[in-house]
């Protein structure tokens, strides 16, 4: 974690109207990104979310079997909450049998032989099956388009711009579409809200009806870098995709390319940009947990005084070797904190500067809850305000 030192970087001066978010915006660190053969990739730091090198990121591209990855969120989600269970059977209906899906990735299902839960997640993650996506989506929502809905309903909730789902299994619809940037997300999210589902995408094989099928993520056997995930994509429209994971001691790097000329091809360019990621960035925890950056005044409260910083660790990518030089600020989102406040309410930023130049920034928090005061407790503090704004 970075020592304290840059917090006492931080100065009042800094306290200004302002509602900065560097967060969601690509900064430029001055490193000059690998050459990348694909139509689009993006590489971004899953801790901090810093999008680390990119080509058109947000173009709209056919997403092929990377669709499989909201597919299998949806899945995940559904275990985690007790909505199906893995051992649960499943039926093979003429619609998810695998004969009806001639010459594109499945896992071999038999018409009406039951599978588990369980065997056909697998069939979805591992060996990339179109059938076992349909099979699974019938059985949890009823039929394929009330699972699209809810595909589509975890596009809105993750904020995703330029996504929207038509099929369960990712063969090429024009009303399907997603983008590097977005894919990225989905990951993360993958990742970070689902465990135990996301533990499946390392595994290198899977056998069903005695057929045994490799994983199509090539990097998992690589030895030069820990990648544990995540997804493969091909169909003529969208040319060859990969969605891949690594991590070291302490960063974890999320890469995506996106209408590359082949197999090979896909692995090649994932490659080099997880290992120049690694090679050009760290990520650093500036922030803990319940650490506190400042105390501020708060007036019509119940308190006079409130603390401000963090309720969940934090973190920022730097430049490798660069993290000595980090400086900070904080920033206020209004002049004074007025009660109410709740518990968690964001009011404001750290901004994080290297070279003189916004880098990162975390959301500053307040760290209790502050209620109303009574009438002569709001009075009093209207009359300490309008005295104060007469010398500002």
């Amino acid at each position: 974690m970075l020592k304290n030192k840059f917090l006492k970087s931080v100065s009042l001066c800094a306290l200004a109207l302002s509602s900065i978010a560097y967060a969601n915006s690509d900064v430029d660190y001055g490193i000059s990104s690998p050459q990348i053969n694909a139509q689009t990739y993006i590489l971004m730091d899953y801790n901090s979310g810093a999008v680390l090198a990119s080509l058109n990121p947000d173009q709209r591209q056919y997403p092929a079997s990377l669709t499989k990855m909201m597919t299998s969120y949806v899945v995940g989600d559904a275990l985690r909450t007790g909505k199906i269970k893995n051992n649960d059977l499943v039926t093979i209906t003429e619609s998810s049998w695998g004969q009806k899906f001639p010459g594109s990735s499945k896992m071999f299902l038999n018409l009406n032989q039951q599978v588990s839960v369980d065997d056909l997640n697998r069939g979805i993650i591992v060996v990339s099956g179109n059938d076992a996506c349909v099979a699974i989506a019938e059985h949890l929502s009823g039929s394929q388009q009330a699972f699209i809905d809810t595909m589509n309903k975890y596009v809105q909730q993750f904020g995703l711009k330029n996504t929207h789902f038509a099929t369960v299994h990712g063969l090429d619809d024009p009303n399907q579409y997603s983008s590097a940037r977005d894919m990225a997300i989905i990951g993360t999210h993958l990742i970070r809200d689902l465990p135990e589902e996301y533990k499946i995408y390392a595994e290198k094989e899977f056998t069903f009806n005695k057929i045994k099928q490799p994983n199509r993520n090539g990097l998992l056997w690589d030895k030069t870098m820990n990648v544990d995930g995540m997804k493969t994509g091909h169909t003529d429209k969208a040319g060859y995709n990969l969605v891949a994971s690594a991590y070291n001691s302490n960063t974890r790097l999320i890469s995506v390319v996106m209408g590359v000329e082949s197999i090979k091809g896909r692995e090649i360019e994932s490659k080099k940009l997880l290992q120049w990621g690694f090679a050009s960035f760290e990520t650093v925890k500036p922030l803990a947990a319940g650490q506190t950056v400042s105390e501020q005044s708060v007036y019509y409260g119940d308190l006079n005084k409130i603390q401000l910083g963090t309720l969940q660790d934090s973190y920022i990518t730097v430049p490798k070797g660069k993290t000595g030089e980090l400086k900070a600020r904080y920033v206020l989102e209004k002049k004074t904190l007025e009660a109410p406040l709740a518990k968690g309410q964001i009011v404001g930023k750290v901004v994080y500067q290297l070279n003189d130049k916004d880098i990162a920034s975390i959301d500053l928090q307040v760290m209790q809850d502050v209620a109303e005061a009574g009438f002569i407790g709001k009075a009093w503090d209207w009359v300490v305000l309008t005295i104060k704004g007469l010398f500002n």
